[in-house]
């Protein structure tokens, strides 16, 4: 009789020798659709002998004919059969076999990111947003956990695309793991290439924090989500106290990032209505207690939305169809839409990330896989249908912001009536233009966040309490320019058990900059070593401050002509990695898609030592302040005031800061130049 492994055992063995037997296919699972067939013969060829190089030749055989049915019937390779026969999630840290606590976290992190309850197809090794991978087979995932199990604090695993590439010496002071993910050659970096290239088992898609193990679930960005929402009402309704009671949103998306918006919304006050066509993630969502009411009739809908606007609830509407149907009901019936969204993974459309009107989710699914020139022609025409009718309610005064899913983009080239009068702006602004860059980013206000990895509620209570009082005792000194960042972030920590809002990890996300993170992170670290919690994982999203690079996105608020740039990322993952950060990562692609965005992250382990407070100062510190220094550069004000305090602050700090021209000087030379006169 075979014996039975334990958790530890399994993670040692990595690839077992002895084949395990075939996994059959779970369909209570939700699982990505099948992409599209877009290798030769002779690139299906390579795919497997790709794909059979983690295996010795004796299994080869066997394995080939799986591997290549896999190919064919879904798109991709893989390797369901390696899939672990142990539970999924994040475990106390002591539970896995290390010889790094360092690497210990950052293995927890990944099962976290692979957790059923917080991926969004775990089969598959996808976290979220439709094609954002921790690895592109199981095959990746033994051998890196094994790396991790086994190496010191004298090695450095560096993980190209998912692949372990090995273990090579370093140092204590170096990052346990480099992560890159899908970092192409420039002019190899189109939609086609990403699904050539990840089909042949060599790139993958990291998205931001899927492939960099920093996903916490919808958690992560259901404070952005309530920022912005918040944030949005006070810009339509400034005169009002309570901008919220009473209004209505209305968005699209219930996956791994958009399920957050219906919590996001409720902890704002306002009502809410998000459409999903996919009955799997709507009801995980409801389940998970992020919706509170799901609704399958168009009529019902409108009749429960407007008894709630009725009553100034706060109540969320989960409803199971398309977005457009919504938007088109709420026309007819003159409900009005207040402000409105959509958060459907549109920087992947044709391969799932955006489900059209007229198709049931099924009909789409096969569509796509067995015709997918009709399909992108059916997505192109409801996509759109979904801008003219969003155009129809904005002229009744509805605000619509893109809320970095790629949504004007995508509509813009689809021959979309989304264009301003101009012929080169959007119609509609990117919420960064309106709302998170100048409110938020722009000040260094990001999306800090923390793990504990003991696993204790009451750890990650204890932390909760250490945030709060460090950002009322930072709130006491700010200057006015902050106050309101700080007083929204006092208001979401005090209320975030309350709120419910951990699915996975001990996790915990809030907005703070440089100051408020290193406080917080100082007092963490302190907690840690006196024994009152145990270590802590810190991170970020990469929709921060200094993290990303993205025209459309976290950067649609840099109007100097350096938008299209990318050195900012690249600065920060490179000062962070010899800063004393655990890991780090730089990806290609993210929110808005593969080829429009460059992105990089970060992990920092606390265990409550000199070294990890030295540490964290360090890095947290260029990690916020190189971001705002490039805005203030780009002549943002409030990142000029925010840089200039800074450097008040921290003398080591000198800041190349940006000498502003009159209007009136340019104004004179480009009409003096256009009537032909000469200019001295």
């Amino acid at each position: 009789m075979k014996k039975e492994l334990s958790f530890a055992e399994q993670i040692l063995q990595g690839i077992p020798e002895e084949l395990p037997e075939p996994k059959p296919y779970d369909p209570t699972v939700n699982h990505a659709p099948k992409r599209r067939n877009i290798l030769t013969a002779q690139e299906k060829e390579l795919a497997l002998r790709n794909a059979l190089r983690y295996f010795h030749p004796r299994h080869h055989a066997d394995l080939a004919h799986e591997f290549y049915d896999e190919l064919e019937r879904y798109g991709r390779i893989y390797m369901y059969r390696f899939r672990p026969d142990y539970e999924m999630y994040a475990r106390p840290i002591n539970e896995y076999p290390h010889k790094s606590l360092q690497a210990a976290a950052i293995m927890l992190m990944i099962q976290n990111n692979l957790d059923p309850r917080v991926a969004q197809h775990p089969h598959e090794l996808i976290t979220y947003g439709g094609n954002g991978a921790v690895f592109q087979n199981w095959a990746q995932y033994l051998l890196t956990m094994k790396y991790l199990a086994t190496m010191t604090d004298r090695q450095t695993l560096h993980m190209y695309s998912g692949h372990p590439m090995g273990l090579f010496p370093s140092s204590p002071d170096a990052p346990r793991v480099v992560v890159t993910n899908g970092m192409m050659i420039p002019n190899y970096s189109t939609p086609d290439d990403y699904d050539r290239y990840n089909a042949l088992g060599v790139t993958q898609y990291g998205q931001m924090t899927a492939g960099s193990y920093m996903y916490i679930g919808s958690q992560g960005i259901v404070h952005g989500t309530y920022i912005t929402v918040l944030n949005a009402l006070r810009k339509v309704y400034p005169k009002d106290e309570n901008p919220a009671a009473g209004r209505l949103f209305v968005t699209a998306g219930l996956g791994g990032m958009s399920g957050a918006q219906p919590k996001a919304a409720k902890i704002a006050g306002c009502v809410s209505v998000t459409a999903e066509v996919n009955p799997k993630p709507l009801y995980t969502r409801y389940q998970q207690g992020w919706v509170d009411e799901v609704v399958t009739d168009i009529h019902q809908l409108c009749k429960r939305v407007k008894e709630e606007l009725a009553r100034k609830s706060n109540t969320s509407f989960a409803y199971l169809g398309n977005v457009i149907e919504v938007w088109d009901a709420f026309l007819n019936e003159g409900i009005y839409v207040d402000i409105g969204s959509d958060q459907t993974s549109l920087h992947n459309p044709y391969a799932g990330g955006y489900y059209p009107y007229g198709l049931t989710f099924e009909e789409a699914n096969q569509m796509m896989a067995d015709d997918p020139d009709r399909f992108r022609e059916v997505v192109n025409e409801s996509l759109r249908r979904h801008v003219d009718l969003v155009n129809q309610h904005t002229a009744r005064g509805t605000y619509f912001f893109d809320y970095g899913n790629a949504f004007l983009l995508m509509a813009s080239r689809v021959g979309a009536d989304i264009m301003a009068p101009d012929g080169i702006h959007f119609r509609y602004p990117s919420y960064v233009q309106d709302i998170m860059g100048p409110m938020c980013f722009d000040f260094g206000f990001g999306p800090f966040r923390w793990v504990c990895t003991s696993a204790k509620d009451e750890d990650l209570r204890y932390t909760d309490v250490l945030a709060s009082s460090i950002l009322k005792k930072l709130y006491q000194k700010a200057p006015e320019e902050i106050r309101m960042q700080l007083r929204d972030n006092i208001r979401w920590i005090e209320q975030a058990w309350d709120n419910k809002l951990v699915v996975g990890s001990k996790a915990r996300i809030l907005y703070a900059d440089s100051e408020g993170r290193i406080e917080i992170a100082k007092a963490f670290n302190d907690a840690i070593r006196c024994g009152k919690i145990g270590p802590v994982v810190l991170g970020r999203d990469h929709h921060d401050v200094s993290g990303t690079d993205s025209p459309y996105r976290e950067t649609s608020n840099i109007y100097d002509g350096s938008a299209f740039t990318a050195d900012m990322a690249i600065h920060n993952v490179i000062g962070d990695s010899f800063r004393g950060a655990t890991w780090v990562s730089i990806h290609n692609g993210g929110g808005v898609g593969w080829g429009e965005v460059i992105n990089g992250g970060f992990g920092m382990l606390l265990d409550g030592s000199e070294q990890a407070a030295r540490n964290l100062e360090n890095m947290l510190f260029f990690d916020v302040n190189n971001g705002i220094a490039r805005r203030s550069w780009a002549r943002n004000p409030n990142a000029l005031f925010a840089i200039q305090r800074e450097m008040e602050r921290t003398p080591d700090l000198v800041v190349t800061v940006p000498n502003l021209v009159a209007d009136v000087v340019l104004d004179t030379v480009l009409k003096q130049t256009a009537s032909g006169e000469h200019v001295d």
